[in-house]
Protein backbone atom coordinates (compact mmCIF):
# COMPACT_ATOMS: atom_id res chain seq x y z
CA UNK A 1 0.00 0.00 0.00
CA UNK A 2 1.26 3.20 -1.32
CA UNK A 3 2.22 5.42 1.88
CA UNK A 4 -0.58 8.41 0.76
CA UNK A 5 -3.27 5.49 0.88
CA UNK A 6 -2.14 4.14 4.02
CA UNK A 7 -2.15 7.52 6.09
CA UNK A 8 -5.74 8.38 4.21
CA UNK A 9 -6.71 4.53 5.56
CA UNK A 10 -5.74 5.48 9.09
CA UNK A 11 -7.74 8.87 9.30
CA UNK A 12 -10.58 6.80 8.07
CA UNK A 13 -9.96 4.36 10.72
CA UNK A 14 -9.89 7.22 12.73
CA UNK A 15 -13.50 8.80 11.72
CA UNK A 16 -14.92 5.27 12.14
CA UNK A 17 -13.48 5.55 15.96
CA UNK A 18 -15.07 8.78 16.43
CA UNK A 19 -18.08 8.89 14.53
CA UNK A 20 -18.65 5.67 16.34
CA UNK A 21 -19.17 3.68 13.02
CA UNK A 22 -18.21 -0.08 13.36
CA UNK A 23 -15.94 -1.37 10.24
CA UNK A 24 -14.74 -5.07 10.33
CA UNK A 25 -11.46 -5.75 12.77
CA UNK A 26 -8.32 -6.29 11.20
CA UNK A 27 -7.99 -9.60 11.58
CA UNK A 28 -11.47 -10.38 9.76
CA UNK A 29 -10.24 -7.85 7.21
CA UNK A 30 -7.48 -10.22 6.86
CA UNK A 31 -9.52 -13.54 6.93
CA UNK A 32 -11.67 -11.89 4.04
CA UNK A 33 -8.39 -10.47 1.64
CA UNK A 34 -7.03 -13.57 1.84
CA UNK A 35 -9.88 -15.94 0.66
CA UNK A 36 -10.32 -13.28 -2.29
CA UNK A 37 -7.33 -14.20 -3.43
CA UNK A 38 -6.98 -17.78 -2.80
CA UNK A 39 -10.42 -18.50 -4.23
CA UNK A 40 -9.94 -16.04 -7.52
CA UNK A 41 -13.02 -14.08 -6.09
CA UNK A 42 -13.57 -11.24 -9.15
CA UNK A 43 -17.05 -9.76 -8.44
CA UNK A 44 -18.27 -8.95 -5.11
CA UNK A 45 -21.59 -7.66 -3.63
CA UNK A 46 -21.55 -5.83 -0.38
CA UNK A 47 -24.76 -5.25 1.70
CA UNK A 48 -23.72 -2.57 4.00
CA UNK A 49 -21.19 0.14 2.83
CA UNK A 50 -20.80 2.14 6.07
CA UNK A 51 -18.14 4.60 4.92
CA UNK A 52 -16.38 2.21 2.42
CA UNK A 53 -13.53 0.98 4.71
CA UNK A 54 -14.07 -2.31 4.01
CA UNK A 55 -15.01 -2.06 -0.10
CA UNK A 56 -11.79 -0.16 -0.02
CA UNK A 57 -9.60 -2.41 1.63
CA UNK A 58 -10.77 -5.47 -0.94
CA UNK A 59 -10.22 -3.13 -3.77
CA UNK A 60 -6.98 -2.00 -2.56
CA UNK A 61 -5.55 -5.97 -1.53
CA UNK A 62 -6.99 -7.66 -4.06
CA UNK A 63 -6.75 -5.62 -7.80
CA UNK A 64 -8.88 -8.06 -9.79
CA UNK A 65 -11.88 -7.47 -8.15
CA UNK A 66 -14.70 -5.40 -8.78
CA UNK A 67 -17.29 -4.44 -5.61
CA UNK A 68 -20.76 -3.44 -5.91
CA UNK A 69 -21.60 -2.01 -2.29
CA UNK A 70 -24.74 -0.78 -0.60
CA UNK A 71 -25.46 1.77 2.02
CA UNK A 72 -28.57 3.06 3.28
CA UNK A 73 -27.78 5.79 5.83
CA UNK A 74 -27.30 9.29 3.76
CA UNK A 75 -24.24 10.32 6.19
CA UNK A 76 -22.19 7.06 5.56
CA UNK A 77 -22.74 6.96 2.32
CA UNK A 78 -21.87 10.26 1.24
CA UNK A 79 -18.38 9.94 3.60
CA UNK A 80 -18.02 6.34 1.51
CA UNK A 81 -18.32 8.11 -1.43
CA UNK A 82 -16.24 10.94 -0.57
CA UNK A 83 -13.48 8.40 0.55
CA UNK A 84 -13.80 6.23 -2.97
CA UNK A 85 -13.24 9.63 -5.07
CA UNK A 86 -10.14 10.52 -2.71
CA UNK A 87 -8.43 6.71 -3.08
CA UNK A 88 -9.37 6.96 -7.42
CA UNK A 89 -11.29 3.78 -7.10
CA UNK A 90 -14.83 4.43 -8.81
CA UNK A 91 -13.93 2.26 -11.41
CA UNK A 92 -13.67 -0.75 -9.54
CA UNK A 93 -16.43 0.23 -6.45
CA UNK A 94 -19.90 1.09 -7.33
CA UNK A 95 -22.16 2.38 -4.32
CA UNK A 96 -25.57 2.24 -4.11
CA UNK A 97 -27.55 4.38 -1.67
CA UNK A 98 -30.82 2.49 -0.99
CA UNK A 99 -32.42 -0.16 1.70
CA UNK A 100 -30.66 -3.50 0.54
CA UNK A 101 -33.72 -4.86 1.07
CA UNK A 102 -35.49 -2.97 -1.25
CA UNK A 103 -32.40 -3.57 -4.27
CA UNK A 104 -33.04 -5.72 -7.37
CA UNK A 105 -29.99 -6.79 -9.08
CA UNK A 106 -29.58 -8.67 -12.10
CA UNK A 107 -25.42 -9.60 -12.48
CA UNK A 108 -24.30 -12.72 -10.74
CA UNK A 109 -21.58 -12.35 -8.07
CA UNK A 110 -18.53 -14.63 -6.63
CA UNK A 111 -19.31 -13.61 -3.27
CA UNK A 112 -22.04 -11.89 -1.21
CA UNK A 113 -20.12 -10.02 1.79
CA UNK A 114 -23.56 -9.29 4.72
CA UNK A 115 -21.86 -6.70 7.12
CA UNK A 116 -25.44 -4.80 7.67
CA UNK A 117 -28.01 -4.44 10.05
CA UNK A 118 -27.57 -7.83 12.22
CA UNK A 119 -30.96 -8.12 12.95
CA UNK A 120 -31.51 -8.62 8.88
CA UNK A 121 -29.02 -11.13 8.25
CA UNK A 122 -31.47 -13.68 7.10
CA UNK A 123 -33.61 -11.23 4.94
CA UNK A 124 -30.27 -9.90 3.04
CA UNK A 125 -29.37 -13.96 2.51
CA UNK A 126 -32.84 -14.95 1.04
CA UNK A 127 -32.59 -11.55 -1.01
CA UNK A 128 -29.39 -11.88 -2.76
CA UNK A 129 -28.58 -15.58 -3.01
CA UNK A 130 -30.23 -15.87 -6.99
CA UNK A 131 -27.19 -12.93 -7.41
CA UNK A 132 -24.60 -15.72 -6.20
CA UNK A 133 -22.79 -17.88 -9.01
CA UNK A 134 -23.08 -21.30 -9.35
CA UNK A 135 -20.18 -21.71 -7.28
CA UNK A 136 -20.02 -18.93 -4.98
CA UNK A 137 -19.98 -17.80 -1.44
CA UNK A 138 -21.90 -15.78 0.65
CA UNK A 139 -19.47 -14.40 3.85
CA UNK A 140 -21.21 -12.97 7.09
CA UNK A 141 -19.33 -10.82 9.46
CA UNK A 142 -20.09 -9.56 13.34
CA UNK A 143 -21.96 -13.63 13.92
CA UNK A 144 -20.15 -13.24 17.66
CA UNK A 145 -21.12 -9.53 18.02
CA UNK A 146 -18.39 -8.64 20.87
CA UNK A 147 -18.48 -11.50 22.51
CA UNK A 148 -22.69 -11.38 23.01
CA UNK A 149 -23.87 -14.34 21.26
CA UNK A 150 -22.19 -17.03 23.42
CA UNK A 151 -23.06 -15.55 26.48
CA UNK A 152 -26.56 -16.52 28.46
CA UNK A 153 -29.44 -14.26 27.93
CA UNK A 154 -29.58 -12.98 31.92
CA UNK A 155 -26.20 -11.98 31.17
CA UNK A 156 -27.09 -9.87 28.67
CA UNK A 157 -28.54 -6.66 30.54
CA UNK A 158 -30.00 -4.22 27.83
CA UNK A 159 -33.15 -5.70 26.66
CA UNK A 160 -32.73 -4.44 22.44
CA UNK A 161 -29.24 -6.44 22.47
CA UNK A 162 -30.76 -9.91 23.88
CA UNK A 163 -33.45 -9.65 21.00
CA UNK A 164 -30.19 -8.32 18.71
CA UNK A 165 -28.37 -11.57 19.94
CA UNK A 166 -31.48 -13.70 19.49
CA UNK A 167 -31.70 -12.73 15.75
CA UNK A 168 -27.95 -13.41 15.19
CA UNK A 169 -28.61 -16.83 17.10
CA UNK A 170 -31.26 -17.84 14.76
CA UNK A 171 -29.25 -16.88 11.72
CA UNK A 172 -26.61 -18.69 12.87
CA UNK A 173 -29.78 -21.52 12.83
CA UNK A 174 -31.01 -20.56 9.82
CA UNK A 175 -27.74 -21.57 8.32
CA UNK A 176 -26.64 -24.85 10.26
CA UNK A 177 -29.48 -25.92 8.58
CA UNK A 178 -30.19 -24.62 5.42
CA UNK A 179 -29.68 -27.86 2.89
CA UNK A 180 -29.09 -25.54 -0.38
CA UNK A 181 -25.34 -24.12 1.53
CA UNK A 182 -22.05 -25.58 3.29
CA UNK A 183 -21.54 -23.22 6.25
CA UNK A 184 -18.38 -23.15 8.20
CA UNK A 185 -18.02 -20.54 11.19
CA UNK A 186 -14.56 -19.24 12.29
CA UNK A 187 -14.04 -17.44 15.53
CA UNK A 188 -11.64 -14.89 13.48
CA UNK A 189 -12.38 -10.68 14.06
CA UNK A 190 -15.61 -10.84 15.72
CA UNK A 191 -16.54 -14.12 13.90
CA UNK A 192 -17.32 -14.90 10.37
CA UNK A 193 -19.49 -17.80 8.58
CA UNK A 194 -18.66 -18.35 5.00
CA UNK A 195 -21.56 -20.05 3.00
CA UNK A 196 -20.99 -22.11 -0.32
CA UNK A 197 -23.73 -23.49 -2.45
CA UNK A 198 -23.44 -26.88 -2.27
CA UNK A 199 -22.61 -29.22 -5.41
Amino acid sequence: MVGSNYSYIKEMKEYALAENVPIIQEDGLSFLTNFIMKNNIKKILEIGTAIGYSAIMMAITCPNVSIVTIEKDEKRYLEAVKNVKKLKLEDRITLIFKDALEVKLEQEYDLIFIDAAKSQSTRFFLNFEKNLTSRGYIITDNMNFHGYVSKKEEEIKSKNLRALVRKIRDYQEFLKSNEKYETTFYDTGDGISVSRKKK
